[in-house]
């Protein structure tokens, strides 16, 4: 009888480590295919931030803070669907990218500007839009990544402090144009939103879409803008949900021809 119960416990035991090293081996399992997708993650963030690091030291010729230049000669060179440059002054100056554009908004989401494959994509132009910036609306894409790079500053914009210190952007053109904007609205709106027209058929709609725009802002700038300006909008997603997104929109101010 002893003999027995002491098999017995003996088998549940025998049971239990087997129980035990089965758990062991698939925590294991789920540890190193973790580890293994964020070396995967990090190791695209960092490939990333060097490839575009390397291309402003390239193609950006920046004689002063004041004085700033694209060498869009290279920048062609690498990739024929340049576009523009942008840049933010002073803040946040992490978006300092080429602009490119193609025949569809899907290719640049997992395409650098060097046309590697990674998750931070590129800085990119609607396809729709003209890549003079001459439309009423010019959407411009990027990602927000996580380690800070790419569009994620755009949420900055959420604070009217932020903005207060930093209203401006600019787009540099291969035919040598400086274009200034002034942001007059920035938000979290959903990606349906009127913010994604860029065709109108009338001054009243744009003058409506610029109404939506100013109603849809985070705070109030002041900012005047009227239905014979032109408008930039950037957009990225939000760490909220995936059918929100941040956009931040500026109104053409000036132009200088730097040749």
């Amino acid at each position: 009888m002893k003999e027995e119960k002491h098999y017995k416990r003996g088998r549940r035991r025998k049971k239990g480590g087997i129980v035990s090293t089965v758990i062991l081996v698939v925590a294991l399992a789920v540890f190193c295919f973790s580890g293994y997708q964020l070396y995967k993650i990090f190791g695209g963030y960092f490939k990333g931030q060097k490839e575009y690091d390397k291309i402003r030291e390239i193609a950006v010729e920046e004689k002063d803070k004041n004085n700033f230049r694209v060498n869009f000669e290279e920048l062609l060179a690498i990739n024929p669907d340049t576009v523009g440059w942008l840049r933010f002054y002073p803040e946040p100056a992490q978006i300092n990218y080429p602009l490119v554009q193609t025949d569809n908004n899907d290719l640049y989401l997992s395409k650098t500007f060097s046309a590697n494959e990674n998750t931070v994509g590129a800085i990119f132009l609607n396809y729709i839009n003209h890549p003079d910036f001459n439309d009423k609306n010019t959407i411009i894409y990027g990602h927000r990544m996580k380690d800070n790079s790419m569009f994620h500053e755009l949420e900055k914009y959420q604070e009217k402090s932020f903005w207060e210190e930093n209203q401006y952007f600019y787009i540099y053109t291969p035919d040598g144009r400086e274009i200034t904007y002034q942001i007059y609205s920035a938000g979290i709106v959903k990606e349906t939103s009127d913010s994604y027209i860029t065709e109108f058929n009338s001054t009243e709609e744009f003058d409506d879409f610029l109404e939506t725009t100013r109603i849809g802002s985070a705070y109030e700038t002041g900012v005047q803008v009227g239905s014979r300006d032109l408008v930039v909008t950037l957009s990225t997603c939000t760490k909220e949900s995936d059918d929100n997104r941040m956009v931040v929109r500026g109104v053409k101010i000036s132009e200088k021809n730097l040749d």
